[in-house]
């Protein structure tokens, strides 16, 4: 007696759809070809028909096992639409859904029927035949064992191999031949196949993987976006993941990422990374669900997925476990802040990563919103070192961005910095930013060096670690040494746009002009509106004579940033340079009125009269610069604006009271 088989029918207008034959039919007679993933699109929405489908989820559900571009799932749904006869912004079947996915709204009515069992092995047989190397494996091993018991112990099969000479013909030496040639062959097909499959397994292990990029998480839905968390929930996997081990791409460059429509497979190959973690988060009253994934970027492979529904209180607890996991599928050990939590109050940290959020966006008003952020997390948490940390850094952000003053900023980044260090010794980003406070404010290059050199022994691959110093090493004329870490900074964050432009600086500073404004506009392709490429490249263009491009970059970067006086200035040097001093005087004017009204860096001012030859005057506001502690001071030594004054008594106590000399 032969059981039968349950068949299952989906019906919709003219069409019908067989689920165990994987077939699309219309007016139950006429097949419509598909291909599989087009049928899996088809039978997944018709499935869900009436909710809206996320394009994510639909990916995901469609592509089991790979990442690809959203580019595939936008074809299949134009394929499904010409098959279905839909016409040019007409939706009978499928509607599309802006900023979520797709909804199949046609009426759907589903069937079952019992049918005989098939002999033939059609698209649907066949995709149930599919099965994974360690099952072919076992399958053969004992198909094999069971074929050499048999022919041991079953008399019928022995009797086939005894040596009975009367019984031997020469038809059933020929048989018994072939028999054992093709069961021969069997083996050695078998063993080459073992063979394949463990060179495939070993070299995943000889060939670990080095880099990853951790995306921001994405918030299911625009109108519930928090982009605060999306981007703390990169943050902290990053911190937790990064080791020696393997190279984390810093949240700087992958905040960019941001984007609810961006592709992760797109993002990995631009970040150039072998790996991507990315995400999703639903929030709903006092609950979280997450959803993570990570693959390769190579071919689009998913490593592992994991799915987090728990109490919003508990997200520490998440974070540690979707860390762990992902050291485990990349096959790498923990890194040291993989267990480490820095508060455990949830208030806190909500604070703490608003401040981030705000801080990274590297503007005044952001800066000073990042601020008000860290305080309050630093209340609701006095010992969150974090916090410390960030707040330290914000007020470094708000003299050295923001052109204001040092002496009510930098003191206060040091107080900061050192209780970082007395709640956590192990935090790398508080000796850095002490470090800040020594470089720009002390003057006390020594001191600084050991700050960076500490952070640096703390977190070998952190790109700010190496880039501040670098920098230090630049301003001081160790020019070999500031290019080998910035390229070193390179190397670990290809994008990182503030990078990228001061390594333009630094061969700059270096004498290697050309080397600079090749570097710098490569920058520039990587993002135009970068303020301080323009600016950097500027003064770049200056010093090759190319007055005109100067200009305009400035230009470009006070667009950028109403704020800075440092666009005025570097504009107005080459419009004096290149005999436009009425433009070049305007622009000075410009300052003075301003200074009436705020705080202008007098380096600035000593730039432009510098420029417009009266070196007098230049030396007085660059006296004034060293008694108001301006940041800008630090570049005395390697700016080559000055040259013109390096014999200049008055420039050289300055060069000595600096600590260059």
């Amino acid at each position: 007696m032969t059981n039968g088989l349950q068949s299952q029918f989906y019906e919709f207008d003219e069409f019908r759809i067989d689920v165990v034959k994987r077939l699309l039919l219309r007016d139950t007679d006429e097949t419509i070809p598909l291909t599989p993933k087009i049928f899996d699109t088809l039978l997944y929405l018709v499935e869900n028909n009436g909710k809206v489908i996320e394009k994510d989820e639909l990916m995901s559900a469609i592509w089991t096992d790979t990442i690809v571009e959203e580019n595939n799932l936008n074809k299949n749904i134009s394929v499904l639409r010409r098959v279905l006869g839909e016409k040019p912004g007409e939706h009978r079947f499928i509607v599309t859904v802006p900023g979520h996915g797709y909804k199949f709204v046609a009426d759907v009515t589903k069937e079952r029927e019992m049918s005989e069992p098939s002999a033939v092995v059609d698209g649907s047989t066949a995709s149930q035949l599919q099965i994974s190397d360690d099952e072919l494996q076992t399958e053969n091993q004992s198909q094999i064992k069971n074929l050499k018991s048999e022919i041991i112990i079953n008399p019928k099969i022995a009797n086939q191999f005894a040596t009975d000479k009367g019984q031997r013909t020469k038809d059933g030496k020929s048989n018994r031949f072939w028999f054992v040639a093709v069961f021969i062959g069997f083996i050695i097909s078998l063993s080459l196949l073992g063979f394949y499959v463990w060179r495939g397994n070993e070299k995943s292990v000889v060939a670990p993987i080095k880099t990853i990029a951790v995306l921001p998480f994405k918030s299911l839905g625009a109108e519930n976006r928090n982009e605060a968390f999306e981007l703390g929930m990169a943050d902290t996997l990053i911190s937790k993941l990064g080791g020696e081990e393997i190279i984390v791409r810093p949240l700087g460059s992958v905040s960019r990422y941001a984007r609810l429509e961006q592709n992760s497979l797109t993002a990995g190959r631009e970040l150039d990374v072998e790996t991507v973690l990315d995400g999703t988060i639903q929030t709903a009253d006092n609950r979280i669900r997450i959803s993570t994934r990570l693959f390769r970027v190579s071919d689009g492979k998913q490593l592992w997925t994991g799915q987090f529904d728990e109490k919003f209180t508990d997200i520490f607890a998440v974070q540690d476990s979707i860390s762990e996991r992902v050291t485990a599928a990349l096959k790498i050990r923990l890194g040291g802040n993989v267990k480490k939590r820095y508060t455990e109050n949830v208030e806190a940290y909500q604070f703490y990563m608003k401040g981030r959020f705000h801080l990274l966006k590297a503007i005044k008003s952001d800066t000073e919103k990042s601020i008000s952020y860290f305080v309050q997390a630093i209340e609701a948490d006095p010992n969150y070192a974090l916090a410390y940390a960030g707040l330290a850094d914000a007020y470094r952000g708000q003299v050295v961005g923001g052109e204001m003053p040092s002496a009510e900023f930098m003191p206060k980044a040091r107080a900061m910095a050192n209780k970082a260090i007395e709640l956590d010794e192990t935090l790398a980003e508080a000796y850095a930013n002490l470090g800040h406070v020594m470089f720009y404010y002390d003057r006390n290059w020594n001191a600084a060096e050991n700050q960076y050199k500490r952070a640096l022994e703390l977190n070998p691959n952190s790109v700010d670690g190496l880039q501040f110093y670098a920098l230090l090493l630049s301003s001081a004329g160790r020019h070999a040494e500031a290019l080998a870490k910035i390229k070193r900074a390179r190397e670990l964050d290809p994008l990182n746009l503030r990078v990228n432009a001061l390594e333009g600086m630094f061969l700059l500073h270096a004498g290697q002009t050309d080397e600079a404004i090749a570097r710098l506009e490569k920058t520039l392709e990587l993002d135009s509106n970068f303020r301080l490429a323009n600016l950097f490249v500027a003064r770049t263009y200056t010093e090759k004579g190319m007055f005109a491009e100067a200009v305009a970059a400035t230009r470009k970067a006070r667009e950028l940033s109403a704020v800075s006086t440092e666009s005025i200035a570097y504009g107005a040097y080459p419009l004096a340079k290149s005999g436009k001093v009425t433009e070049a005087r305007a622009a000075l004017d410009e300052m003075l009125k301003l200074s009436t009204t705020r705080y202008v860096p007098p380096y600035n001012f000593a730039l432009v009269y510098n420029a417009l030859g009266e070196s007098e005057k230049a030396l007085d506001y660059l006296e004034k610069g060293f008694a108001e502690k301006d940041v800008r001071m630090v570049f005395l030594k390697v700016e080559p604006k000055w040259n013109n004054l390096r014999r200049e008594p008055r420039f050289i106590e300055l060069m000595r009271r600096m600590n260059f000399e």
